[in-house]
């Protein structure tokens, strides 16, 4: 066998240097860019205390207050009424109705996961004080209940809230 001139090996392995670079070129290109710094992760803590804002929201007994604390596109399953609420004027609807009859949440068990630096889930079981608006009654409604927010804009937003009332009541 004769061996080929060096030109041509070098001209192979220049090719395959080009062909090795335009790949890990484009396997550069695949991977996206230079990661940027993310946001830290909120505390647990400051999650549980989103539930305590939206407590007090509801001590204003204004359901525009209340409903401010929802994203524009945020999903309400009610405790005490059948119809989901998908937009804003719905959400208000729910708790000018919701807002008579004074309720006070407490939290009975609490799960938080936070996902990233701009979402979490707070799930579990609360209770709820109601005062009947003509009598005078109070009742307490024990519900299980799932949050999760996103920040939008810098804010925490409840983005879908679910609760329903103990089965087992």
């Amino acid at each position: 066998m004769t061996p080929r001139p060096i030109t041509k090996r070098v001209a192979l392995v220049t090719a395959g240097a080009l062909i090795a670079v335009g790949t890990f070129a484009a396997g550069v290109g695949v991977a996206g860019p230079e990661k940027q710094k993310h946001a830290k992760k909120p505390a647990k803590a400051e999650i549980a205390a989103l539930f305590d804002g939206w407590n007090d929201a509801l001590r204003t007994r204004d359901a525009e207050t209340v409903a401010d604390r929802y994203a524009k596109d945020a999903v309400l399953l009610p405790t005490v009424s059948n119809k989901v609420r998908t937009d804003h004027a719905g959400i208000v609807d729910y708790f000018e109705h919701f807002l008579k009859n004074k309720p006070v949440g407490k939290k009975i068990e609490t799960h938080i996961n936070v996902l990233d630096s701009n979402s979490a889930l707070d799930t579990g079981v609360y209770e709820f004080t109601l005062t009947d608006p003509d009598t005078g009654a109070k009742r307490v409604v024990e519900a299980r209940y799932t949050y999760e927010y996103e920040k939008h804009g810098g804010a925490w937003k409840i983005v879908n809230h679910h609760s329903s009332v103990m089965p087992e009541g």
